[in-house]
């Protein structure tokens, strides 16, 4: 981290150098970023028999809680509200075929985060996200983390590594 504000400052003082004396680098805005509720995709055999639970939505709401902390965190993004997007509600956003993307840029968003949890089985789970281009629909990134030998109490776990070591890190290299 302080490596990535070394390198932040040395940067800014090259290109502030590079504009002469009295000419100052216009700071980059934030990209405005809306971060859905993470959604549970239950893969496993049980998925038929057994409902997701209070718990399940308890760990997918802390998982995004989590996710938009780091990602507000970071200064590189600045987060647009979605709780009140009515479309949400009626779409199921991880296979939806990229409508995420127009729900984000009515809310006035740049990019959208669509995040998963998928159950594969009873110790299996992946955290997925999907970032997408507001205004074109076009997917920028996919990552995804595995987690074994888990439990729906690590699903907070693998979106804090899948934000910080995929989402954060990929664009600090850019």
């Amino acid at each position: 981290m302080a490596w990535q504000k070394a390198e932040s400052f040395v940067g800014r003082d090259i290109l502030d150098s590079s504009l002469g004396p009295d000419k100052k680098a216009e700071p980059i805005a934030p990209v405005k970023l809306a971060v859905f509720d993470f959604e549970l995709e239950d893969l496993s055999g049980g998925a038929e028999i057994i409902p997701e639970s209070d718990e399940d939505r308890e760990e997918l709401r802390l998982a995004t809680e989590t996710a938009r902390r780091l990602i507000a965190e970071s200064g590189r993004y600045s987060l647009v509200d979605v709780s009140n997007a009515a479309d949400v509600k009626t779409h199921n956003l991880r296979k939806c075929d990229g409508c995420d993307a127009a729900i984000a840029l009515k809310l006035g968003a740049d990019q959208s985060l669509v995040g998963a949890v998928n159950h594969i089985s009873r110790m299996e789970y992946g955290v997925t996200f999907r970032l997408r281009d507001a205004r074109t629909g076009k997917l920028l990134s996919v990552e995804q983390t595995d987690l074994r030998m888990g439990a729906n109490h690590s699903w907070n776990r693998g979106a804090e590594w899948l934000i910080k070591n995929r989402l954060l890190e990929k664009q600090a290299q850019q």
